[in-house]
C-alpha cells in the first residue's frame, strides 16, 4: 500500500463521516424527529418550538451542537445519565488524549528514524510505500532502534498516568454517587444457587432451614425463582400489549372494544366480555394443568436485616463442597438475567469451557477475510487476480480505482466481517450462564477485546508476512536470473 492509498482512503472516510454529521444535524432539528434525539438534555438546551425554527433553518447543517455538547461538564452529564455515562465520556477523552501523544511521538520522532533508516534513494512522498515508514526500514543492530523503545516508553507511562487520574476521579465519583444514594434492595440480598435437593423438603424448605440455622439474626426472609410457566408468559404478553396501547392516542380508542387477554392454544388472544368474573375464571390458577404451574428451582434470593451481613454471607464458603449453596451479592432487579437462573450450576462450568472453546474457534476462522483483506493490499495479488478475470485488468488499471481497492475496501471488508464479532460474543455469552445483562455485557467486552487484539493486530501482521513471501522469492530469483523452482 502506498501513501497515496493511505490518503484516499482517509479522505473517503473524512468524508463519510462529514455526511453523517450533517445528517445528524439536519435530522435532530426535525420536529417529528424530537422523542428521538435527547442531546438537548446534555446541553441544556430549551426546546423550541416548531414555529420558532424556519424551514430554511432545519435543513441546513450547523456545527454548534458539536461545541455545545464538547463543552458539556460532567456534572450535567451525571445529572442527566448517571455515573455510567460519566464513565463513557471520561474513556472517550482519555482515549483521546492518548491518541494525540501518541500522534505526536509517532511523528516527530518515530516516523523519520524509520524512513531514513537505511541508505536508499527515496521517491515523492504521495509514491513511497507504507514499508518505508515501519521498523522494518531501520537497518539491523543500528542504535536507531532505541528510539523506538523510548518511544514506547514516553506512551506507556503518559498512558499510566492519565489513567491514574481518570481512575481517581471515576472511583471519588463513584463512592459519592453510592453514599449520597438512598439504600437499595440488592444491598440487602444475597442470591444462593446450588441447593441441594431433599426428597423429604422443597427447595424452599431447605433454604429456610440452612439460613436459619447459620445465619439466625441477621436472616430475614428468602423468595425462590421458578422456571417459565403459563402465568409468566401471560404477564409478558400483557406487558406488551400494555406498551402498544399506551403509544395509541386514547381519542382513538374505540370503548365498544371488548378486552383480550393472551392465552388459548387455536389463537393468540383470546376475546373476552366486559364482565370481571369471566376475565377472573379465565385467569384461575385452579384452571392450570399440573405442569404448567410453577416448578421451584434450585435457587433463591435471601435477604438479610443489614448490609453487613449480606455482605458476609455473599463471600463465604457455605459448604465444603464448591458445588452446593454457593452465594454472591445479588444484582439489582432489572439487571437481572432471569432465563439463566434456572440453569444448574454444576452446568455454568461445562457452559463456560464450551463457550471458550466456541470463541477460539470463531476466532480461527476470522483468519479467512483477514487473509483475505491482507491479500488485496498487495499489488501483486491484484496483478493475479486481473489476469484471472479479464474484465477487470481496464479497470483496476484507473489510478483512483486501484487506491480505492488497495487503500479503503479492505478496511471497509474488515469492518463488515468485524459486525458480526459483537452479537456472536453476547451469544456465547448469553450461553455461559451469567445471573445479570451486565456480567453478560462485560464477558462480551473482555471477548471482543481478546478478539480484537489477536484478529487486527498479530494475525494482521503475519498474515501480511505470510502474504510478502511468495513475491519476496519471487523478486530474489528475478534479480538473481534464476527460474524460480515450481513444486
Amino acid at each position: 500500500m502506498d501513501v497515496s492509498d493511505l490518503l484516499t482512503s482517509a479522505g473517503i472516510n473524512i468524508a463519510i463521516c462529514v455526511v453523517l454529521l450533517s445528517l445528524y444535524s439536519i435530522l435532530r432539528k426535525q420536529p417529528g424527529n424530537a422523542c428521538v434525539y435527547f442531546t438537548r438534555r446534555l446541553v441544556s438546551e430549551p426546546v423550541r418550538g416548531t414555529g420558532a425554527i424556519s424551514c430554511f433553518e432545519r435543513f441546513v447543517p450547523s456545527t454548534g451542537w458539536i461545541a455545545k455538547a464538547w463543552q458539556a461538564t460532567d456534572e450535567e452529564i451525571l445529572a442527566v445519565g448517571g455515573v455510567d455515562a460519566v464513565a463513557f465520556m471520561r474513556i472517550v477523552v482519555f482515549s483521546i488524549r492518548v491518541f494525540i501523544i501518541a500522534a505526536v511521538i509517532c511523528l516527530f520522532i518515530v516516523l523519520p528514524v524509520n524512513y531514513y533508516g537505511q541508505d536508499m534513494q527515496h521517491k515523492e512522498i504521495h509514491s513511497e510505500s507504507l514499508e518505508v515508514f515501519t521498523i522494518g526500514n531501520v537497518k539491523e543492530d543500528s542504535k536507531w532502534l532505541w528510539v523506538h523503545c523510548l518511544a514506547l516508553y514516553l506512551i506507556s507511562c503518559s498512558a499510566c498516568v492519565l489513567l491514574y487520574f481518570e481512575y481517581k476521579n471515576i472511583t471519588k465519583m463513584r463512592l459519592a454517587h453510592i453514599t449520597g444514594s438512598p439504600p437499595n434492595p440488592s444491598h440487602f440480598t444475597v442470591l444462593v444457587r446450588g441447593v441441594p435437593w431433599s426428597p423429604d423438603n422443597s427447595y424452599s424448605n431447605s433454604v429456610e432451614q440452612f439460613f436459619s440455622t447459620y445465619y439466625p439474626e441477621s436472616y430475614l426472609s428468602h423468595q425462590m425463582v421458578y422456571g417459565s410457566c403459563t402465568v409468566d408468559k401471560l404477564m409478558k404478553d400483557a406487558e406488551r400489549m400494555y406498551r402498544m396501547l399506551k403509544s395509541i392516542d386514547p381519542r382513538f380508542l374505540d370503548r365498544s372494544l371488548p378486552y383480550c387477554i393472551p392465552g388459548g392454544a387455536a389463537h393468540p388472544f383470546m376475546v373476552l366480555n366486559l364482565r370481571a368474573d369471566s376475565v377472573s375464571s379465565s385467569t384461575s390458577m385452579d384452571r392450570l394443568q399440573p405442569s404448567q404451574r410453577r416448578q421451584e428451582c434450585p435457587a433463591a434470593f435471601v435477604f438479610f436485616r443489614t448490609r453487613y451481613a449480606a455482605l458476609v454471607a455473599a463471600q463465604v464458603l457455605q459448604s465444603s463442597n464448591p458445588m452446593l449453596w454457593v452465594t454472591e451479592l445479588a444484582p439489582e432487579p432489572h439487571d437481572v438475567y432471569w432465563s439463566n437462573l434456572s440453569i444448574p450450576y454444576k452446568q455454568v462450568w461445562l457452559r463456560k469451557i464450551t463457550t471458550l472453546i466456541a470463541s477460539v474457534v470463531f476466532m480461527f476462522l476470522f483468519l479467512l477475510p483477514v487473509t483475505f483483506v491482507q491479500g488485496l493490499t498487495q499489488l501483486e495479488h491484484l496483478d493475479q487476480l486481473s489476469r484471472r478475470v479479464p474484465f477487470l485488468k481496464g479497470i483496476l488499471k484507473q489510478e483512483f480505482i486501484h487506491r480505492v481497492v488497495t487503500g479503503y475496501l479492505p478496511s471497509v471488508i474488515l469492518m463488515l466481517f468485524l459486525y458480526a464479532v459483537p452479537p456472536t460474543m453476547m451469544l456465547f455469552s448469553a450461553m455461559e450462564g451469567n445471573i445479570s445483562r451486565s456480567q453478560r455485557k462485560r464477558s462480551a467486552c473482555i471477548k471482543v477485546l481478546y478478539f480484537t487484539i489477536w484478529n487486527v493486530f498479530f494475525v494482521n501482521v503475519l498474515s501480511g508476512s505470510i502474504i510478502r513471501l511468495p513475491s519476496s522469492r519471487l523478486t530474489y530469483y528475478h534479480q538473481a536470473g534464476l527460474a524460480c523452482p515450481v513444486k
